[in-house]
């Protein structure tokens, strides 16, 4: 595909420096930033654990594996078909690929103020190529994460992120004053528990609609909800998955989604929450700000769940 030129022979190793640095696509976390591999799964991980590694989403080249995007700028307001590749260390296009989380690949697209987020899945062709149909609403700078796990890689998960142009009128808006409480099409998600950066911590996500608890969410993605966050500025990446997993015996199907996690360093954040009810998957939009594993938002007097990583009800 003659359009996947940007990332050329670029080379994995990087070098971290101060503040937000922009190469090629390519950012790298701030000096301090505890940052290692932005991905856990079901069974309780602890997300983001003190190393000195780059926190994830925030190269384009990694473990040998590139991110090769579209060079051409895309269009604002139409369905586009979106293209790209994941370049393995030989330089030719990955194809092998071990399913996370029912797909093989997820692709998360946000603008860089955070006012835009989608979570997709591209189909992948027998070349390494990926495809979607892809509507940006509005123009801009995006960053584009590729969360995926090559296929007898033994380091295991990978978050690729390249940043990518959309043509048009470009108005940067504000991020959203810090808020525990979320609407999305008639739903009410609140937020319990406090995002730190020192340590890994208990977040319960809780659905109610028209006033009521949900308590029949459905699975998505075999599970009953994903956290993805991304920290203001350079967008430091983070995927959650919830504590436990549907038909385990133990985990309810509502209004609370447990998860822990950790972020790599102080600053604000935004966290986006999927979940699914009555055949529609929703996402709801929160702004935390974690300052030296300070509480992210003003307190509701809501009691703090326990630490057995269950649902709070």
């Amino acid at each position: 595909m003659n359009t996947l030129t940007r990332v050329g022979s670029f080379t994995a190793a990087v070098s971290l420096v101060f503040g937000v640095a922009f190469a090629v696509g390519q950012v790298v976390g701030p000096v301090g930033s505890d940052a290692s591999p932005a991905h856990s799964d079901h069974a309780g991980e602890q997300q983001m654990t003190s190393t000195a590694a780059v926190a994830g989403g925030l190269q384009v080249s990694e473990r040998g594996y590139t991110l090769a995007l579209p060079e051409s700028a895309q269009p604002v307001g139409k369905p586009a078909d979106f293209r790209f590749q994941v370049l393995g260390p030989d330089g030719k296009a990955w194809t092998r690929y071990d399913r996370s989380h029912d797909k093989d690949l997820h692709l998360i697209v946000a603008r860089r103020d955070l006012s835009q987020f989608q979570h997709v899945h591209p189909v992948l062709g027998d070349d390494g190529t990926w495809s979607l149909p892809l509507t940006f609403d509005k123009a801009g700078s995006y960053r584009v994460f590729a969360d995926f796990v090559p296929s007898g890689d033994p380091a295991g998960p990978l978050t690729l992120g390249a940043d990518l142009s959309v043509t048009g009128d470009y108005r940067p808006e504000q991020l959203p004053t810090p808020s525990r409480t979320a609407t999305v099409d008639g739903y009410t998600v609140t937020l319990t528990g406090d995002l730190k950066a020192e340590k890994s911590s208990l977040l319960t996500l809780s659905v109610a609609r028209d006033g009521r608890p949900v308590t029949d969410l459905q699975p998505y993605l075999g599970a009953y909800g994903h956290l993805v966050a991304l920290r203001q500025g350079d967008l430091a990446y983070l995927h959650v998955h919830p504590q436990g997993e549907p038909g385990d015996g133990v985990t309810r199907s509502g209004p609370g989604i447990a998860f822990l996690a950790q972020a790599p360093s102080a600053g604000n954040y935004r966290l986006y929450l999927d979940f699914r009810h009555q055949g529609k998957v929703r996402t709801a939009e929160f702004t935390v700000t974690v300052a030296n594993g300070q509480p992210t938002a003003p307190s509701t007097g809501m009691p703090t769940p326990d630490d057995s990583g269950r649902h709070s009800h």
